[in-house]
């Protein structure tokens, strides 16, 4: 079994539906895909679907246990990748945006600028 089907297989209990979680597997494949853009169009696209609609839903209605599906992943991660003398960094970072037509733009604080603006947030981990 590879680890993607190992990985899959681990978090399969999460979702109510077998949709959802075949979406899950195709739009994380999606992120992970040599692709210029990663918006729900381009995601659907690589999933062979013709609109982002089934992607979005993902996201935004169906019934899964993220916070189940987050800690099967690091479990996952720590056994695979873990390391007696690794270190994990988190780092959130603020991207000052002037419009607001980016995914998750919106007036809030970036640690970037040291004040509250229109950014965006991202989360890297290393």
């Amino acid at each position: 079994m590879s680890g993607w089907d190992e990985l899959f297989g681990r978090v399969a209990g999460r979702f109510v539906r077998a949709e959802p979680r075949c979406r899950a597997r195709a739009y994380v494949r999606g992120l992970l895909a040599p692709i210029a853009g990663k918006n729900g169009w381009a995601l659907a696209e690589v999933a062979g679907e013709a609109t982002p609609d089934g992607m979005q839903r993902l996201l935004n209605a169906a019934t899964w246990d993220a916070d189940g599906v987050r800690d099967d992943v690091r479990a996952y991660a720590v056994e695979h990748l873990a390391d007696g003398e690794g270190v994990l960094v988190v780092d959130e970072t603020g991207f000052l945006k002037r419009g607001t037509k980016s995914a998750g733009v919106q007036r809030q604080y970036s640690g970037t600028a040291g004040r509250i603006e229109n950014c965006q947030l991202g989360v890297f981990l290393a």
